[in-house]
């Protein structure tokens, strides 16, 4: 049965979306059969992959408006063993219809249940906000992986994260952990980013990833040219670090 993943945090700007796209390709590029979410109305993680977000017949807000199947939703990409499940910015209005609509929170869960055994690995990107798309990524899940980047606020809204993880395993999903802490955006000439990764693994009792994410010129060129970094710049710093990290999450689901 596939392993879910929910990459969330609802800070913006912390490789979110560049996380859920390169540990999807990564995992793929291991042979693995992933499937990735994109639950963020801007899109990006599907342009990301390649895929044209305006152009795509049946997205994630029709599956979440019960306007079309998830078998009619999965795109497949041209990078072998990673498929999508692509987003615009019409999910921006899904919160809105789904007012009283009974059991809200579980649209996603009860659609991929239908196709969770066809994949080892299913990824959602959360949008950067705690709403109801967050909330059902979350009922979906078996994890959450937190990107963090970096930077002096790093700590700032991880301890809401946390509490909302612990408020929708308490009231939804019993069964959901935290999957890890993985630090973004490194910059070793700085002594602040050395800080930062010391700080948060002194102060925080989560698993946190040994692989640590650098600023990388080609990691930010490559959503761009839609295409993850394993494949733009193969032999980058990114590209390994992202393998790296795919090596842990494997190696987590053996142990």
């Amino acid at each position: 049965m596939g392993r879910i993943i929910a990459v969330a945090n609802q800070k913006g700007g912390v490789g979110k979306t560049t996380t859920a796209i390169n540990l999807s390709a990564a995992l793929a590029e291991k042979g693995k059969k992933v499937l990735l979410i994109d639950l963020d109305p801007q899109g990006n993680a599907t342009s990301g992959v390649g895929v044209e977000k305006n152009q795509v017949e049946n997205t994630v807000y029709d599956l979440i408006l019960g306007e079309t199947d998830i078998h009619d939703c999965i795109e497949y990409t041209e990078f072998e063993n990673l498929h999508l499940i692509a987003s615009n910015v019409d999910l921006a209005a899904a919160e809105i219809e789904l007012i009283g609509i009974a059991e809200k929170e579980f649209i996603i869960k009860k659609a991929v249940e239908k196709i969770r055994d066809r994949y080892d690995f299913i990824l959602i990107d959360c949008p950067p906000s705690l709403n109801l798309l967050t909330i059902n990524a979350m009922t979906t899940a078996d994890t959450v992986l937190v990107p963090i980047q970096c930077e002096y606020y790093a700590l700032e809204g991880l301890s809401q994260l946390i509490h909302t993880i612990n408020l929708v395993r308490e009231r939804l999903n019993p069964y959901l952990d935290i999957e890890g802490i993985v630090f973004t955006m490194y910059d070793a000439r700085t002594n602040l980013s050395l800080q930062v990764v010391e700080n948060v693994r002194a102060n925080v009792k989560q698993r946190v990833y040994s692989t640590i994410i650098p600023r990388n010129v080609r990691l930010a060129e490559a959503p761009s040219h839609g295409y993850p970094i394993t494949i733009y710049d193969s032999k980058s710093a990114g590209a390994e670090s992202y393998r790296a990290l795919a090596d842990e999450v494997i190696n987590r689901e053996d142990s």
